[in-house]
């Protein structure tokens, strides 16, 4: 365990798994953490008995464990802590808010933790892990091509619940530092989860297309992007850019495939994506999963192993990083540890800058600076940019960030590569220069740049930026108190450090697979690139915790954070689970062996879908009443299993009553008798939903190039207010002059040489 947050005091309030993971990562860093309520806590958590009191024992594992009621605990414990966590519905933040008032607590920070924004249409609504997983559009996409949408398992939305969370938390803890006057702070769950799909309702509001759900393991614009079966097991595959294509058909033999041009394109192939996954599926099954995992990798195409879930705690790999560790008191039982590796630096007398004034924003005052490109890094930037940092994102002259584009022509008017709505979306608020970085002249200024920076990111393959001069070890010595995050998919250390890999990549080897699909499927993903924004968050957790170190302790540090290992967190449950059992967990589909019913069922109108998850015999009941199906109902003391008895009698008896209804009207229906339910929405409709709406999560933005353009919010409130969009995201190059001439102190005369020399210039080629 980190000791790194050692001598903060916090406080938090028994509820569900995100409260509870929130406090998890405060004492798994070294934080006192007083627990309470957890007494009286009966809830179900995880998989079957055994894996439920696994799993609440690793969320738990640290804390104090307080047996009192909430205002005697507070008068005891309460005063000098340095943040109160409440949750998970408004109900219980309005106690901790009124009770911090009647015990003269006003001052203390409060994090308020809910399943939906504290006001608007949803602020009564009850949530679940499944309806958060269907109102973020997450749920669509997966499942079978022309059947019903399939709800991921687990308790991931509660998870980057709670990791949000935490970050606007310790923020705040810091913020405090510098003199920041802010005292609530809320984050809501389904909020949070949209970092998952933001960039795909950005661009459906640019285009109108409605999300295709194109089959397991499918999503565009990726193909191939899924799992196959190999002689002995399971191999992941991603080939995106058109020199990846060409090298999987000669790696499989069939180098004709490539010689179509009609399949250059990634979302070209994925029109014909029957008809090439013949020649695919057939191929992979001649081969060990070994042979194409190496030899793929080899070819630079981002291939992924896809152990199981017995087999990923032994995985050589995982073992080197110690990437899991026992639960104590619990024999057998194994559980992730933290996704990230910190090494302080020597101690060090370098002084800090303090704000001149009360900062409006925690992170004012705070110096970033973004290496990083595609998804994951920029987004960890992104929530210290949305806090306040000033943030500068470098981009290379001739490979800029690939998300700007990575398979079609850079020419045109307006340039593609300044209208993709995945790169507008995580780089908002940021400043943003060209600099070529294979030139002496541009590895001079990005120096210069680490110099006056408190914290670098980046999100390079392992070794890159070292071959430049600019990895860790180089830009530590421009400022001894540096903070550097290195974001590599498989870590910066192990067997496997240098594979190459996507968002899809890092999904594929994780083990989340095998949590979710029907027996029959293969490991079945759930996003087209799962590993991305969650990795951005842990990014963001791992800086802010050696931020808070550094101002302790005054030493940087150089972080290694494994994509892979921050969706371990994820499936935790699972993971947890399966170390406690010795027989396979099983794969239902939709369905969850801690549910009662869990089900997507066909509204009145062709592809509006509604998922239902009842967990509790009060809300079965309710549901047998409103679908008039007073048979179905069971003793007000009956138990978990004998609902499961009559699980599939009550699917067909809610899919027939629902198929003749309005999606919204039955939804709204099943809520207002406390039965999550929601709509399982597709990316656009995200744009139309009302709760989104009543709280402005996406507004407008205007840029050069685009024009109007719809962006979101960040997930948190502050003092009840929204982090402001104080710029969109920078066209290329376009703070040139204001960071390399105002910072840095350029001239005109200096920055019109450095452009004829291409040091600051945009020659724009395709990132292979």
């Amino acid at each position: 365990m980190s000791s790194a947050l050692s001598g903060l005091r916090i406080l938090e309030v028994h509820g569900g798994v995100a409260t509870r993971y929130c406090g998890h990562l405060f004492v798994a860093h070294g934080a006192t953490v007083h627990q309470f309520g957890r007494s009286h806590d009966k809830s179900c958590v995880g998989y079957g008995s055994a894996g439920s009191e696994a799993f609440a024992s690793w969320l738990d594992a640290g804390k104090i464990c307080i047996d009192d009621d909430l205002q005697n605990s507070l008068r005891k414990f309460g005063r000098g802590a340095d943040l109160v966590i409440a949750g998970q519905d408004a109900a219980a933040v309005a106690v901790m808010d009124g009770t911090l008032d009647s015990t003269n607590l006003s001052d203390v920070t409060r994090l308020g933790l809910t399943w939906f924004a504290r006001g608007g249409p949803y602020r009564a609504w009850t949530g679940s892990d499944a309806i958060i997983q269907a109102m973020s559009a997450v749920a669509y996409a997966t499942g079978p091509k022309d059947g019903a949408p399939m709800l991921p398992r687990g308790h991931a939305p509660q998870i980057i619940g709670g990791a949000t969370a935490f970050i606007a938390g310790l923020a705040a803890i810091l913020g405090k530092q510098n003199g920041w006057a802010g005292r609530k702070i809320d984050v809501n769950i389904l909020e949070a989860n949209l970092c998952l799909s933001e960039s795909g309702t950005a661009s459906a509001a640019l285009t109108g297309d409605r999300t295709v759900r194109r089959g397991i393991n499918r999503f565009s614009p990726t193909f191939p992007g899924g799992i196959y079966q190999a002689r002995d097991g399971w191999i992941g595959v991603t080939a995106l850019t058109p020199p990846q294509w060409r090298s999987l058909c000669d790696l499989i033999g069939k180098p004709d495939l490539a010689k179509n041009p009609n399949h250059l394109v990634s979302l070209q192939r994925m029109t014909d994506a029957d008809e090439l996954d013949k020649h695919l599926i057939a191929a992979f099954k001649t081969k060990q999963a070994s042979f194409w995992l190496h030899e793929g990798q080899r070819l630079r195409i981002p291939m992924a192993p896809v152990p199981d879930l017995k087999d990923l705690p032994k995985t050589p790999h995982w073992r080197e990083r110690g990437s899991f560790e026992s639960i104590p008191g619990l024999k057998g039982a194994v559980a992730p540890s933290m996704p990230f590796h910190s090494t302080p630096l020597p101690s060090t007398a370098a002084q800090r800058r303090k704000p001149k004034q009360v900062p409006a924003l925690p992170l004012s005052g705070l110096r970033v600076l973004d290496l990083s490109m595609g998804w994951a890094g920029p987004l960890a930037a992104r929530h210290f940019a949305d806090l306040g940092a000033d943030v500068v994102k470098v981009e290379s002259c001739s490979h800029f960030d690939w998300w700007r584009g990575f398979d079609g022509s850079m020419e045109g008017d307006p340039p593609p590569y300044e209208t993709r709505p995945s790169f507008l979306m995580v780089n908002r608020n940021k400043h943003g220069v060209t600099l070529d970085l294979k030139s002496e002249a541009g590895k001079a200024l990005t120096r210069r740049l680490a110099a006056g920076s408190d914290l670098v990111i980046e999100n390079f393959a392992p070794g890159v930026l070292d071959k430049l001069g600019l990895g860790a070890n180089s830009l530590i010595k421009e400022k001894a108190d540096l903070i550097f995050l290195a974001m590599g998919a498989f870590g910066a250390k192990g067997a496997w450090r240098s594979f190459r890999a996507y968002g899809s990549t890092v999904e594929q080897a994780s083990g989340l697979p095998f949590v979710n699909g029907k027996a029959d499927d293969p490991p079945t993903m759930q996003h087209v690139a799962y590993g991305d924004p969650i990795a951005g968050i842990y990014g963001a957790i791992a800086c802010l915790i050696a931020l808070y170190e550094r101002n302790k302790q005054n030493t940087g540090s150089v972080i290694d954070l494994g994509q892979v290992e921050c969706l371990f967190q994820l499936c935790a449950d699972a993971i947890i689970a399966q170390s406690v059992q010795e027989t396979t967990l099983k794969r239902e589909g939709s369905r969850h062996p801690a549910s009662a019913l869990r089900t997507v069922v066909a509204s009145n109108v062709p592809d509006r879908w509604v998922a239902i998850s009842i967990e509790t015999t009060p809300q079965w009941n309710a549901v047998a009443t409103i679908i008039n199906r007073p048979d179905l109902a069971v003793d007000s003391a009956a138990k978990l299993t004998v609902m499961k008895t009559r699980e599939a009698e009550m699917e067909r008896a809610v899919a027939a009553f629902f198929s003749v209804g309005s999606a919204a009207e039955l939804v709204a229906t099943m809520q207002a008798k406390n039965v999550p339910a929601g709509q399982v929405y597709a990316a656009i409709d995200l744009l139309d939903d009302p709760q989104l709406i009543h709280d402005g999560f996406w507004r407008r933005a205007e840029r050069r190039f685009i024009g109007h353009h719809v962006v979101p919010h960040a997930p948190y409130r502050l003092d009840g207010q929204r982090p402001p969009l104080r710029n969109p995201s920078p066209t290329l190059g376009e703070h040139n002059d204001a960071v390399l001439g105002g910072d840095l102190g350029l001239s005109p005369q200096d920055l019109s040489k450095l452009s004829e020399q291409g040091v600051i210039g945009t020659r724009a080629v395709l990132n292979g």
